[in-house]
């Protein structure tokens, strides 16, 4: 049960503006068969999806107190704008996947509809993970 812990808040902390990442461990509780493969998918995609849900609370909070300053950040909200909500699908990117979710707070997209593309788009990647290994 500590390996799912351990997972949990590597996958979080990796999807949050924190560097980071957790595909290792991921692969590591995948090899080591402590536990069945949906339960290590669910884990690591439950973390992930609420480490990017924190961005987007961020910069929800933050949309309230004062705009957005660095390029990066107004890059990922140009792209929200563009492309809507959907975009949220490439939450797990690395470098571009935290400032998407940032900015989605921050443009005011509905909760509900963040968490459904942000968890659609974790789930692929673990998915994908899990085929590859």
């Amino acid at each position: 049960m500590t390996s799912l812990w351990i997972l949990f808040s590597s996958s979080f902390l990796a999807s949050t503006l924190l560097p980071g990442g957790s595909e290792a461990l991921f692969l590591y509780s995948l090899s080591e068969a402590l536990h069945p493969a949906w339960l290590i998918v669910l884990v690591a995609t439950a973390g992930n999806t609420l480490g990017s849900l924190t961005n987007w609370l961020i910069g929800w909070l933050v949309a309230r107190k004062r705009p957005l300053v660095s390029d990066g950040d107004k890059k990922a909200l140009a792209r929200i704008e563009r492309y809507g909500s959907p975009v949220l699908l490439l939450a797990w990117l690395p470098v571009v996947g935290d400032p998407l979710c940032l900015a989605a707070g921050w443009a005011g997209v509905p909760l509900l509809r963040a968490t459904v593309f942000i968890l659609l788009g974790k789930l692929g990647r673990y998915l994908a993970l899990y085929a590859l290994w």
